[in-house]
């Protein structure tokens, strides 16, 4: 006996004119504003590769002129540029694992219809969205609690974001059923342990994005430095990286063992690229281990059925 296997062929619909010029307008709308994303990415990986000369003849376009990594080798020579990278690697991984509690904390609770009293405190929340009280009750406040030239007060006043959490209890309440709480009340379980044996290993894509958006968050920070901070010993990468881009100060020592022609407006160029580059690494290493659960994440609450 001889079975054949027939394998459908996948209907599709045929495409009308009107579709076809709607993709190519798409498309092509599409293309432009990947190029004007993406350019302005290569043209500064490609100058913090190229030489002072050829960054100051304004030779790059898109691709390095005279290959060299004398931006890289002052910016990474200077000990201030490792103290500040220090810096922001902590309060952006004590800082994120901060926020992720706090906000699964918050949503859950919120996410549950058999929490009293639920509807009161989303309001209390939203409210603080809308009002506050200010930048110097808040600097009065983490005075207050000791905070001030301490790491935790680049953590600590920052901690929970309402919005964030907004998402976080509109993905519990749509992602996961109240049959899997019955079903785990019924077994004896508590809670706690279901918020952590069940709800959080089923919410991994919000937990992703999130971690994503506080992370990029501590990581770019510097205004609460300038605030709380007095020491520079704890000051963040992006305080550097503000003084080179906008007061344009570079140290001398930085200018050490390079060429002696380089031109000093072109090693400060040189410079500020490298180290835009070298500040951008940590976001663009996590970025790619998150993107498959991005798009879900950031869809909920879009569609409802």
């Amino acid at each position: 006996m001889v079975s054949t296997i027939f394998t459908p062929k996948k209907n599709r619909m045929k495409e009308t004119k009107s579709d076809i010029i709607f993709n190519i307008v798409n498309n092509s709308i599409l293309t432009f504003v990947l190029i004007i994303v993406i350019y302005p990415l290569v043209y500064i990986v490609s100058s913090s590769l190229s030489s002072p000369q050829a960054v100051i003849s304004g030779k790059v376009w898109l691709f390095p002129v005279q290959p060299s990594l004398a931006g890289y080798y002052a910016v990474l020579k200077y000990s201030s540029v490792w103290v500040g990278y220090g810096n922001s690697l902590f309060y952006a991984f004590f800082g994120t694992c901060v926020n992720i509690i706090l906000t699964i904390l918050a949503a859950y609770p919120l996410s549950r219809k058999d929490f009293l009293g639920r509807n009161f405190f989303m309001m209390l929340f939203t409210f603080t969205m809308l009002f506050s009280g200010g930048l110097i009750p808040l600097y009065i406040t983490v005075k207050n609690l000791g905070l001030i030239n301490t790491r935790w007060a680049m953590i600590l006043p920052q901690a929970l974001q309402v919005w964030y959490v907004i998402l976080a209890r509109t993905y519990f309440q749509t992602s996961i059923p109240n049959e899997l709480n019955e079903a785990a009340e019924l077994d004896g379980c508590s809670d706690i342990n279901f918020l952590i044996k069940v709800v959080i290993p089923l919410s991994a894509p919000i937990i992703a994005v999130l971690v994503l958006f506080y992370a990029v968050f501590h990581w770019n920070a510097y205004f609460d430095a300038f605030i709380f901070l007095k020491s520079t010993k704890l000051y963040p990468l992006q305080i550097f990286l503000r003084n080179i881009l906008i007061q344009s100060e570079v140290n001398p020592k930085m200018m050490a063992n390079i060429a002696v022609d380089a031109q000093m407006q072109g090693m400060r160029d040189l410079i500020k690229f490298a180290l835009i580059v070298v500040a951008s690494g940590p976001v663009l290493i996590i970025y790619p281990f998150v993107q498959k659960y991005f798009t879900k994440g950031i869809m909920v609450g879009s569609l409802k059925g």
